[in-house]
């Protein structure tokens, strides 16, 4: 009793985890994929109405071609981030957040899991929006491998993010202030919509502690060959985090941190 009798990894366990997380945003696609979709081409098109006509070039390239990366990293992390938030707040609310403890899973199966389906639907969304500015504006990355790498370090680390807060929270107002007041704040004032030679000296330097900045510039640097600062770098320090939430979120499963009584 209470022995592994299918190895060191629960392969089947964590395959039918991840397919169930990635299998609940998939029957909501209209909201999950289509939705971000939708908002991306919004913020082009308002942007471009208001700004494109009198705004001149932005890093050698035109304004709306500038925008496009960073809305479309933001859609990537929010996606990432709600995924893995709504799925533990969900079955906390709800009371089978049992179903996912009790079976012969790992701690660190169980982030990698519920990752997996955070990092699928950040990858989806990104493709989708990648085509749609494609076929919209003949824009294309000119380092799709470059942009692929930053978006899955981007996905792990949001969704990795949302194991946290999802654990935190009791119940979907705290996720939604959590989204308000953290994950919106940072991705808006990321450089999004503007270079940090725009930023006085102060605001330029804190806008270097958020991790949010460089997965923002890596992805301009993927679609467009321009960035603020050194893509290495910024890959390595938002590696580094995401590898640090995935220890958090490990450690308070281990634990059973606000999922046991």
């Amino acid at each position: 009793m209470g022995a592994r009798r299918f190895g060191r990894i629960n392969w089947l366990g964590l395959y039918t985890l991840a397919a169930r997380e990635t299998r609940r945003f998939l029957a909501v696609w209209q909201q999950t994929i289509a939705a971000p979709l939708v908002t991306a081409g919004l913020f082009l098109a308002v942007f471009s109405l208001a700004l494109g006509a009198t705004r001149g070039p932005v890093m050698g390239v035109p304004f709306v071609a500038f925008l496009a990366p960073g809305i479309l990293m933001m859609s990537v992390i929010q996606n990432a981030f709600s995924n893995t938030a709504s799925s533990l707040v969900g079955a906390k609310v709800m009371g089978n957040i049992v179903d996912t403890l009790m079976p012969p899973l790992s701690p660190a199966e169980l982030v990698a899991g519920y990752i997996a389906g955070g990092v699928a639907r950040g990858l989806l969304v990104a493709v989708v929006i990648v085509i749609g500015t494609g076929l919209a504006l003949g824009l294309w990355p000119v380092n799709p491998l470059w942009l692929l790498l930053v978006t899955l370090v981007g996905s792990v680390l949001m969704a990795a993010l949302g194991i946290v807060a999802g654990i935190l929270a009791n119940k979907f107002d705290q996720i939604a202030a959590i989204t308000n007041f953290v994950v919106t704040p940072l991705s808006f004032l990321s450089g999004t919509f503007y270079t940090m030679e725009a930023l006085p000296p102060l605001m330029r330097t804190i806008s270097t502690v958020n991790p949010i900045f460089y997965l923002i510039d890596g992805a301009r640097h993927g679609y467009l060959g321009r960035s603020d600062s050194d893509p290495l770098m910024g890959l390595a320090v938002t590696s580094l985090i995401a590898l640090a939430l995935c220890a958090l979120s490990w450690i308070w499963l281990k634990r059973g941190f606000r999922l046991k009584p």
